[in-house]
């Protein structure tokens, strides 16, 4: 297991009330856990590997752990990466590294929401989407804080092939992409519906590195809306023809053949 770093940092005024809020919204409801299972029972089989790309406070984690693969999970927040070593540290199965995720590795600088860290990120154009935007408007990104990142290529060569991988991080999922220069079986990436071109390059993105085919879920209903996968082009026109209160959801990419 990789050590936590900066586990020390002061945290910002109300940063433990947002997480506990966080936690009892992200664990404390075992009602959303069988759903959550099916769903990515769908890529990850026993003993796979799976990558968590922005982990928060570890739900995504724990249903994979739940399916029985290992599990790196990334988590820029410090705030976040602390609660994730309370619930996951203790687990040999688990590798936590507290870092970004990127097109190259270095540092990045995080834009925290300390009401809110779900949607802290690392891109100035999330935030400038979000500014005004319906449903938005009560978001403040309060500090900023620099963080280690890494990319999806050096993570495969430190800790292997992953069977899936999720992507939710905030606008900032078109660079995590970037990173990666071979295609994985299957992986995720959180859309926004005020980052609608977000997604669109994401698409873009994988199929310049694999033959991919698509479906999505909307919000945390964890249900996928297709029978069977799309095509790239199908699902671009999919996200840009719903409605702005759809607000966000998963976009899921299987490699074919």
């Amino acid at each position: 297991m990789s050590p936590l770093v900066n586990a020390r940092v002061a945290l910002p005024k109300g940063t433990a009330l947002s997480l506990r809020r966080s936690l009892r919204v992200y664990h404390g409801d075992k009602s959303r856990q069988p759903a959550m299972d099916a769903l990515y029972g769908r890529f990850v089989r026993p003993g796979e590997l799976a990558f968590d790309i922005g982990s928060h406070v570890g739900d995504r984690v724990s249903s994979f752990r739940r399916l029985g693969a290992r599990v790196v999970a990334l988590e820029p927040q410090p705030g976040c990466a602390r609660a994730l070593r309370l619930i996951h540290g203790r687990d040999g199965m688990v590798t936590l590294v507290e870092a970004a995720c990127g097109s190259a590795a270095g540092t990045v600088e995080m834009k925290i929401n300390s009401a809110n860290p779900t949607v802290s990120t690392a891109s100035d154009a999330f935030v400038v989407a979000a500014s005004g935007a319906e449903g938005w408007a009560d978001q403040v990104w309060d500090h900023t804080v620099t963080v280690p990142c890494v990319t999806l290529d050096g993570l495969i060569a430190a800790h292997g092939e992953p069977a899936f991988v999720k992507v939710d991080v905030e606008g900032f999922e078109h660079a995590v992409l970037a990173g990666l220069s071979r295609p994985v079986k299957a992986l995720s990436f959180e859309f926004t519906t005020i980052q609608r071109d977000v997604a669109d390059a994401c698409i873009r993105r994988l199929g310049e590195i694999g033959n991919y085919r698509f479906n999505i879920a909307l919000g945390e209903s964890q249900v996928l809306a297709f029978k069977e996968a799309i095509s790239a082009d199908a699902m671009i026109a999919h996200i840009a023809a719903l409605p702005h209160e759809a607000n966000s959801g998963d976009v899921y990419a299987v490699l074919q053949g």
